[in-house]
């Protein structure tokens, strides 16, 4: 796009996730059209709760810290802002932490001074309990309802922030911004709209930006997307040469993980696609058009917490006999009731377990949704899953329902050895804790930036 007399900003998005890794060779590219800034998602909920529960990364923290380091250097030594979202994989203090740590040690390695903004996401549990109490917490999606009990249990509970806390960050001088949980759009949309863009075509852009060449052909969340955005709209094409982007893949992206095709959810609220129009710019961008806000009537946060529930322990094995395959699940009919006899019988296992066959070749992915392939496959994977409330019985219900499977009589059964094929030696893995989502709720309040203080730090 040729700037002219045009207002316009221009951004970079290093990669679809802050650890997923991108070339280095795109982020030069992206750094010779001068942007205004850097920014990059860090986390994100799709691994699911046992992150946020336990306080760990689900990416490399070796690779989060080569992913970081040469975009720091350049923001910092460009003397434009780096934005980054959900630091540390999702947000909470242990990850946000972390994160800062590998932050202060490539800052020193480097040589580099800077003004952070450090904003912690974590919410207080007796500020979500006194909104339970007040009505104030609605479930999302399909959640649960929620109980005080289940506040309680939460080993950690963060809020999503949106642009606002960001934008108070960038307006105290912060060049580096170091957000806990954060909606993704924001973390992009926040100087667009400081700058007085419109809310809906910059969240609209940050919704593209977030997944870095997600929207581009071929795919990839390991790539620099650049973005520019204007007073008419924004345009995205990638920096790396060998990718495109393409009215349909933008569009196509504009649905990602959104239930309805002509809006999204932000905390800015609804985002209406509905007017959208998606052009060819240039030979491998797209311009857009048409996005606009409908602030909420009642602003909300999404709270999410997690709890431990109990401790895993698996063991994977290979059927190949057409036999077993065909009578797999009166096999483990009867192993369960076996098993459940069993330690029935034991005095000492007083507490409920549960007991899973996943099945993948006839329907560990699908379950039973659909009905079972013909003709059978001439191998199944078989994964056994036990979780139960200590480590020690998940251990003990998972070799006794694998020792039973695998010496387990069916009709028609020939062999006289076992039924399963072992990979792995020892067979058994302990899984650890296991979470479960026990909020995942929105929260209705006054003022949404009042969670999210920002906290100014000198390097």
């Amino acid at each position: 796009m040729s700037s002219g007399d045009k207002r316009e900003l221009r951004m970079v998005s290093l990669c679809g996730l802050l650890g997923y890794s991108y070339p280095l060779d795109s982020l030069e590219r992206a750094l010779a059209m001068e942007p205004d800034l850097i920014a990059v998602d860090a986390g994100s909920t799709d691994p699911g709760p046992y992150y946020l529960g336990a306080g760990e990364s689900f990416v490399s923290e070796a690779q989060v810290a080569c992913d970081l380091e040469p975009a720091l250097c350049a923001a910092v030594r460009s003397g434009i802002p780096l934005i980054i979202g959900t630091a540390g994989g999702s947000g909470a203090k242990p990850h946000l932490d972390r994160f800062l740590e590998i932050v202060w040690e490539i800052a020193a390695r480097n040589e580099l001074s800077f003004r952070a903004a450090v904003i912690p996401a974590d919410l207080p549990q007796d500020a979500v309990l006194e909104a339970l109490a007040q009505g104030r917490m609605s479930p999302c999606g399909n959640a649960h309802a929620l109980t005080e009990q289940h506040v309680r249990e939460c080993t950690q509970i963060v809020g999503q922030m949106g642009t606002r806390p960001i934008i108070e960050a960038l307006d105290g001088g912060a060049q580096v911004v170091i957000a806990g949980r954060c909606c993704d759009a924001g973390i992009f949309a926040a100087e667009a709209i400081r700058r007085g863009f419109g809310h809906g075509p910059a969240l609209h852009l940050g919704k593209i930006m977030e997944c870095g060449t997600l929207c581009a052909r071929p795919a990839g969340a390991n790539d620099v997307l650049i973005g520019t955005i204007d007073e008419e709209g924004f345009e995205v094409v990638p920096a790396n040469p060998s990718r495109h982007c393409t009215p349909e893949s933008v569009a196509a992206h504009s649905l990602y993980e959104q239930p309805d095709p002509n809006q999204f959810h932000e905390p800015e609220g609804t985002v209406d696609l509905s007017e959208c129009t998606f052009e060819p710019a240039g030979p491998r961008g797209v311009r857009v058009r048409g996005a606009r806000l409908v602030p909420p009537a009642q602003p909300t946060v999404k709270v999410e917490g997690a709890r431990c529930c109990g401790y895993r322990a698996i063991t994977i094995a290979g059927i190949r006999d057409p036999g077993i395959i065909q009578r797999l699940g009166d096999i483990e009919a009867s192993v369960r009731e076996s098993v459940a006899q069993a330690l029935h019988d034991d005095p000492f296992v007083t507490e409920e377990f549960s007991l899973r066959f996943i099945r993948y070749g006839l329907d560990g992915v699908t379950g039973p949704l659909e009905g079972l392939p013909e003709p059978l496959p001439l191998e199944v994977g078989l994964v056994i899953d036990v979780i139960a409330p200590t480590q020690e019985l998940a251990d003990q219900v998972l070799k006794l329902a694998r020792s039973t499977a695998l010496h387990q009589h069916f009709e028609g059964r020939k062999t006289t050895a076992g039924n399963l094929a072992f990979p792995f030696s020892p067979s058994d893995f302990r899984g650890g804790p296991v979470y479960e989502f026990a909020i995942y709720h929105l929260m209705q309040v006054q003022d949404p930036s009042a969670l999210f203080p920002v906290e100014f730090r000198e390097m």
